[in-house]
């Protein structure tokens, strides 16, 4: 063992544990330090992996389906080292191995289950060489950041096929994951769903609309939402894969259930597109050459973490906090919150930090319409951004209330609010939202 490992390991600890004591997360401090120190960390604490190692990749999704991946890792009897957290870029992978290994710098791990941020895959892949890919769908991200769709999907296969032996567990029902999948060479398993559930009433953008191989533009007999659906090319032929691993008699409403391979899954989860993030950790646990035996017990205990459909009790009210910060996460966010016909009050919160992106025109791609039902008692705005969320709003005739502190508007509507909370977020809001309400929630 390099005794530069075992500073970097121990400078990454300390690093941690005096960002935790200050209030912050300090997971890519950590990791920041340890890369300091010993450069090649990644590549020494990843080999110590004694089986295999998933990296789960995607616009939406993420961390939930790898939170969920290693939780039926674990359920199997596993050691799992996993990125918990999101910091899903160099110095947060680096920081989930560091944290995770002994003050020795020995790593005692059977798998890793690593999420990483699509354009981050070109300074993590050739450093941990990964077994498994999950891809979760590509949608239209932060254009400041990412650009077009395109140069995403050009990183990703240039960093695929420099792992050509790597398995790609892809979302079948996504035309541009599905292309990325068969373009690239890998050997690749499928997940989707093959019958429509529910009526797509958005106007979204789909990004997968013509199709990559001819540029014709696609056929769909169904759309799940977005361009996630039944697709076809009338003229050079490519289609929706053959589905391995099939979602069917899919219930959405207070509870999500389907069965695939014969085996019916349940989970106190609200949000179709949460369907999706459970297939994919599904297939990844049976890719890995599980049975998934005790994959329902792992939903049922598997509770959603920084501020994934992270639920609070405070004071008598019901808080749920949920991520969205693009177009299509932000819709499938509406359609949750509108499946629960309760009277509701709703904080949005826009900020435009360098993590966000400064661009945030992308709020007027999002269906902010869904929310004019009669069961919305109140919509409160707050963030850097929050008077272009309340303009946003203004243009579909919907009320909004302005409060630029995001504690004072989470106070306001704990104490005159219907007791039934709901706190949409962007990126660097999440953080300290969360922090919020885990402070309210521990006040008598």
């Amino acid at each position: 063992m390099k005794i530069r490992t075992t500073i970097a390991v121990m400078a990454a600890k300390i690093t941690g544990h005096v960002c935790k004591l200050m209030g912050r997360q300090g997971v890519t401090w950590a990791g920041k330090v340890a890369m300091k120190i010993c450069p090649d960390i990644l590549e020494e604490l990843s080999s110590q992996v004694r089986e295999k190692i998933f990296v789960v990749c995607g616009t939406n999704g993420k961390t939930t389906t790898n939170n969920m991946l290693c939780a039926g890792l674990e359920a199997e009897g596993k050691k799992v080292i996993c990125n918990h957290t999101g910091s899903n870029m160099l110095n947060g992978v680096v920081a989930a191995f560091v944290l995770g290994a002994k003050f020795s710098g020995k790593l005692d791990a059977d798998y890793a289950c690593i999420e990483v941020d699509e354009a981050s895959t070109r300074h993590v892949f050739t450093r941990i060489r990964p077994d498994y890919m999950v891809m979760t769908n590509l949608f239209r991200d932060q254009l400041d950041r990412y650009g077009e769709i395109d140069i995403t999907m050009n990183i990703l296969e240039e960093m695929m096929k420099k792992v050509p032996d790597m398995k790609v567990i892809v979302n079948g029902d996504d035309a541009l994951s599905a292309y990325l999948a068969m373009d690239c060479g890998n050997p690749f398993v499928t997940y989707g769903i093959s019958k429509p559930v529910i009526e797509n009433k958005t106007n979204e953008i789909r990004e997968g609309r013509f199709c990559k191989c001819c540029g014709e533009k696609l056929i769909y007999s169904f759309y799940h939402y977005s361009q996630l659906g039944d697709y076809r090319c009338p003229k050079c032929g490519f289609k929706r894969p053959e589905i391995d691993f099939d979602a069917t008699d899919v219930k959405v409403d207070d509870q999500i259930a389907f069965t695939v391979e014969d085996k019916r899954i349940v989970a106190n989860y609200k949000g179709f597109y949460n369907v999706y993030n459970i297939l994919a950790a599904y297939a990844g646990i049976r890719t890995a050459g599980f049975k998934a035996e005790h994959f329902n017990e792992m939903l049922r205990k598997f509770n959603p973490e920084n501020g994934r459909n992270e639920q609070f009790r405070i004071k008598g009210t019901s808080v749920v906090l949920n991520l969205a910060k693009n177009p299509a996460g932000f819709n499938q966010n509406i359609s949750a919150v509108m499946q629960d016909g309760s009277p509701k009050d709703i904080i949005i919160v826009i900020n435009d930090n360098a993590q966000d992106g400064k661009d945030i025109s992308w709020l007027w791609d999002v269906d902010f319409d869904l929310f004019g039902g009669d069961n919305i008692n109140s919509i409160t705005v707050s963030g850097i951004r929050c008077q272009d969320m309340r303009l946003r709003l203004k243009y579909v005739d919907i009320p909004s209330m302005l409060e630029n502190d995001v504690e004072t508007a989470i106070r306001k509507r704990i104490g005159d609010g219907c007791g039934n909370l709901y706190v949409l977020v962007n990126y660097t809001a999440l953080f300290g939202t969360r922090n919020i309400l885990k402070k309210l929630e521990g006040e008598k």
